[in-house]
């Protein structure tokens, strides 16, 4: 099953429940645009797409990925994420994405800045501060952001800073963004220890993922004393029941190796590492980690999804019946467009905030969104799951800002 349809058998779940209308689902389930083009470098093609899922609530937002595995169906399927995500973090966003499929570490620096510029030349009309609005995603960064900016620039004739986030401070970015999808879900696992395990620090806790947004959260939860047992990337796994260093272990990742090569623990597969017994499961990597194969094989009482969709919903239907807990990604990873919005809102009206205030204000908004989701799942007995909650939450404000503009 394809991504998207994946996320079509969740919805129609919400149908259900909600007795949602096939127009209103029609209308939910329809991107406004889906743009395409080919970028040629160096005699080499690559397919990219820009797709605005939708914009009822605000213009556009959601990042561009470069990966060699890329397609249209999984740009579509994260644009209609983000569209949901920034709905429920109760932002004025729509949804989109972008990707191109190609390998960043394959070439060199001149590619990979043709390769940012190129994209920009193709979809700069459709881009812009109240249009759609880009952000790093996977394998891209604050240096690729900075040349897509400047083409952008360029070929208008005017600065915008606001059409781009995560961007470097000294060109209009904000200095909490690089952590900032770790923050947020580090302070939903804290809420989650502190509902259901009585806030115990001796709470046993797994990453899948130790890219940046996995690394981050690992430290955040290693500093306060979280005993955490093993932690993966994409070359494999290490594991000591006993806790790891993660101070060492990231010191090890820093110098090119992999986590696996650590010597403080027992190397095993990512595939070892999702069914190790555990309290917490984060997940922190890619898609499609959890199916049908390996879900019953999963020993996590609570899953914190990290990444984007690393549950499959045949996956969700068996781990609900072993009542496993999700924290679905729409919530635990919403921290990252959060502070999108704190950089956008900046860029827009020229006004420097606080940092202090706007870490209380991701705080707030984090805790909110928990709350929001919570009280939900509690309102309905427990009889949905959380993802469900959240999605329920999230169409509702979609669907009544697409009724008051007179569009259904």
């Amino acid at each position: 099953m394809s991504i998207f349809n994946d996320n079509l058998q969740r919805l129609k779940d919400v149908q259900v429940l909600e007795n949602i209308s096939e127009e209103d689902m029609q209308s939910l389930l329809t991107p406004v645009k889906t743009n395409y083009a080919e970028l040629e470098v160096n005699g080499r093609k690559y397919p990219s797409w820009r797709i605005l899922f939708n914009e009822a609530i605000g213009p556009g937002k959601g990042g561009i990925r470069f990966h060699p595995d890329v397609n249209e169906d999984e740009v579509k399927s994260l644009a209609f994420w983000m569209a949901l995500k920034n709905s429920l973090a109760d932002i004025p966003y729509g949804g989109a994405k972008g990707g191109v499929k190609f390998d960043p570490k394959a070439v060199d620096k001149k590619e990979l800045e043709e390769v940012s510029r190129q994209y920009i030349r193709k979809f700069h009309e459709y881009l812009g501060q109240d249009k759609d609005i880009p952000a790093p995603d996977v394998y891209t960064n604050g240096q690729i952001m900075s040349w897509m900016l400047d083409e952008f620039e360029k070929i208008n004739g005017r600065h915008e800073p606001g059409m781009i986030t995560g961007k470097p401070v000294e060109i209009g970015g904000i200095a909490m963004r690089g952590d900032a999808t770790a923050q947020g879900g580090y302070l939903v696992t804290k809420e989650v220890v502190e509902k259901f395990l009585a806030g115990r620090k001796d709470v046993k806790i797994v990453i899948q993922g130790f890219g940046n947004a996995g690394l981050f959260m690992t430290e955040k939860l290693y500093d306060d004393g979280y005993k955490i047992v093993a932690v993966s990337d994409s070359r494999g796994g290490i594991y000591n029941e006993d806790g790891l260093n993660i101070k060492e272990l990231i010191v090890l990742k820093n110098s090119g190796k992999s986590v696996n090569e650590y010597p403080g623990g027992k190397a095993i597969s990512n595939a070892e590492l999702l069914e190790l017994k555990t309290d917490i499961l984060v997940l922190a990597a890619l898609e499609n980690q959890i199916t049908e194969e390996n879900a019953s094989r999963v020993k996590a009482d609570y899953l914190i999804e990290l990444a984007n969709g690393p549950i499959n919903y045949s996956a969700d239907k068996i781990l609900a019946e072993a009542k496993k807990m999700i924290i679905p990604d729409i919530l635990a990873n919403s921290g990252g467009v959060i502070v999108s919005y704190f950089e956008w809102a900046q860029n827009r009206n020229g006004q420097i905030l606080d940092e202090d205030y706007l870490k209380n204000l991701l705080v707030k908004k984090m805790k909110d969104g928990w709350r929001r989701v919570y009280e939900k799942y509690e309102e309905r007995n427990g009889e949905i799951t959380l993802r469900q909650a959240a999605y329920i939450i999230a169409i509702k404000r979609i669907l009544a800002a697409e009724k008051w503009r007179g569009r259904i």
